[in-house]
């Protein structure tokens, strides 16, 4: 499947010449309420899930992707202001899971299983939903300077490198980040689009140099 993931200008150019994406931490995240989407009533099931979410982290982290690369809100919220970039990646459907957007936060069964703790990790509330998030887990192991990074590869084939509205970044810039990797890689600016509430690709070559 194809997947998008937004960066500002600083680390999308870092990352194309590093051939890497950073680990989001689970303790990280900017929503207080992942891993957190069950009714916590109860101060039992509250304590058990806070520590739990504190222990995965440390060993466990993951790539958080968009389905959509138009939406100007992801934009605005992951690619700083439109300056960034978002990179297309092509991954394997089986490495992906899709989060689930819901109103209310759901129940705890009665047996705590390997199904439940999955819907945890992959739940959000409803307004979240602009984000048509999928989600990559991945085990942490060798960090660099605190940070842990998964390598551009196989499942994780970088596919388009999309620059933004408002970025100054230039195609020399692009270019000379993907080195190598440039043959099959589509890159190409955007803009705002005429008659839509999206961004589309600018196709006017002399807009971006």
């Amino acid at each position: 499947m194809r997947v998008y993931h937004f960066l500002n200008e600083q680390f999308g150019l870092n990352d194309l010449k590093e051939r890497r994406l950073k680990i989001a931490r689970i303790m990280e995240l900017n929503d207080p309420f992942e891993f957190l989407g069950a009714d916590l009533t109860s101060v039992d099931y509250r304590r058990v899930l806070q520590e739990t979410k504190s222990e995965l982290s440390k060993s466990n982290g993951l790539l958080c992707f968009s389905r959509n690369w138009t939406n100007p809100l992801l934009w605005g919220h992951y690619a700083d202001k439109h300056k960034g970039v978002c990179l297309g990646f092509d991954v394997p459907d089986d490495n992906l899971k899709e989060v689930e957007y819901v109103s209310e936060r759901f129940p705890i069964p009665a047996v705590i299983d390997d199904l439940f703790m999955k819907k945890l990790l992959s739940t959000k509330f409803e307004h979240w939903q602009y984000e048509e998030e999928y989600r990559t887990f991945v085990s942490l192991t060798d960090d660099i300077d605190g940070y842990y990074y998964a390598n551009f590869s196989d499942n994780l084939k970088l596919k388009q490198v999309i620059v933004g509205v408002q970025s100054p970044i230039t195609k020399a810039q692009i270019f000379e980040a993907l080195g190598d990797l440039a043959v099959g890689v589509e890159a190409f600016k955007v803009r705002a689009a005429f008659k839509s509430f999206e961004v589309v690709p600018q196709n006017n070559p002399a807009l971006w140099v």
